[in-house]
C-alpha cells in the first residue's frame, strides 16, 4: 500500500513538471515583454503620440541575422539612423528567398540594451506576422518606429536586430 501511494505521488510530480515545462515558454515571453528583459519588445505600440525632443538624438543600429541553414538573403536597408525621441521614423529590411520552393519565415526582434526595449515603440513591423515568400521572391519589409522620449538620458544607442527563422509547414 505504501508503495502504491509513493508511485502515485511520483507520477503526479512527473506530470506536474511536464505541464510546468510547457507553461514556461508563454510565461517567459510575457515576463520579457513586460520588463524588456532579453531585449524583447511589445508587439505593437498601444498609442503613439509624437512629442518630438529635438535637443536629443539616439542612434538606432539595425542588424539582421539568419537562423542556421536559412534559404534566404536578409539585411537592413540602412545600418543606422540618428533619431529624435518622440518622432516616427520609417525604414526597411530587404529579404529574398534563395530557394526553389516557397518558404515561410518568422522574424524575431531583439533590442539591446534590454532595459531600453520598452522604450522602442514599433507602430508597423514586418515582425508582427510570418512572412511567406514564393520561390526566389524578394521584397522590402517595412518598419515604422519611435523611441520613447522617456528613454534614459544615459542611453544614446540602441541596437535593433532581427533573426529570420524558418517556420515549419
Amino acid at each position: 500500500m505504501a508503495h502504491r501511494e509513493l508511485v502515485i505521488k511520483l507520477g503526479g510530480i512527473a506530470a506536474g513538471m511536464f505541464v510546468f515545462g510547457f507553461a514556461m515558454v508563454p510565461l517567459y515571453d510575457a515576463f520579457c515583454e513586460l520588463t524588456g528583459f532579453g531585449g524583447k519588445t511589445a508587439q505593437e505600440a498601444q498609442t503613439v503620440t509624437e512629442t518630438v525632443v529635438r535637443t536629443r538624438t539616439v542612434r538606432i543600429e539595425f542588424l539582421a541575422s539568419l537562423a542556421r541553414s536559412a534559404p534566404w538573403e536578409f539585411h537592413p536597408a540602412v545600418n543606422h539612423l540618428d533619431v529624435h525621441p518622440g518622432q516616427l521614423y520609417e525604414t526597411h529590411f530587404y529579404a529574398r528567398n534563395l530557394a526553389d520552393h516557397p518558404v515561410v519565415a518568422q522574424p524575431v526582434p531583439s533590442v539591446a540594451p534590454g532595459i531600453a526595449a520598452q522604450h522602442l515603440q514599433k507602430v508597423e513591423c514586418f515582425c508582427f506576422t510570418t512572412q511567406a515568400f514564393a520561390p526566389h521572391e524578394e521584397r522590402e519589409l517595412k518598419l515604422v518606429f519611435m523611441v520613447d522620449p522617456q528613454l534614459s538620458s544615459y542611453t544614446d544607442t540602441l541596437s535593433l536586430s532581427y533573426t529570420l527563422f524558418a517556420v515549419a509547414d
